[in-house]
């Protein structure tokens, strides 16, 4: 079988680098992108099974708008969407996947344990 492919887009490279190998020494195989720009050109170049997705990177909502365009997107409009971010530490509400303002499938707050974000990407890519 081959590898299941893991995008993972976030600003922190320290973050990035450590969740790579994480998912690497499962099993997945690991694009990376640093903005939501480049992440969205990712997303349409590799076709991935599941993309990882943080929120504050170039602006406080990068996230939410590349969840968006991947969404009205027919070519990345069905890939699984899981995002991993701080955001809620960082304003006084919470935030819910829906289907237009935040069309993700998972919203998990960071810091994540490695075993929750494993489980999470092996439940998206079936």
């Amino acid at each position: 079988m081959a590898a299941r492919k893991v995008l993972l887009i976030d600003d922190e490279k320290e973050f990035v680098e450590v969740t790579k190998v994480l998912l690497e020494a499962n099993g997945f195989e690991v694009v990376t992108a640093y903005d939501g720009q480049s992440g969205t050109q990712q997303a349409l170049a590799e076709k991935p099974d599941v993309v990882v997705l943080d929120v504050m990177m170039e602006t406080r909502t990068a996230g939410f708008d590349v969840a968006r365009r991947l969404r009205a997107n027919d070519e990345t409009k069905g890939i699984p969407i899981i995002m991993l971010t701080a955001v809620n530490q960082e304003v006084p509400w919470r935030f819910e996947p829906d289907d237009i303002w935040l069309p993700v499938d998972v919203f998990l707050d960071k810091p994540v344990s490695p075993e929750r974000l494993l489980a999470e990407a092996r439940k998206a890519t079936g």
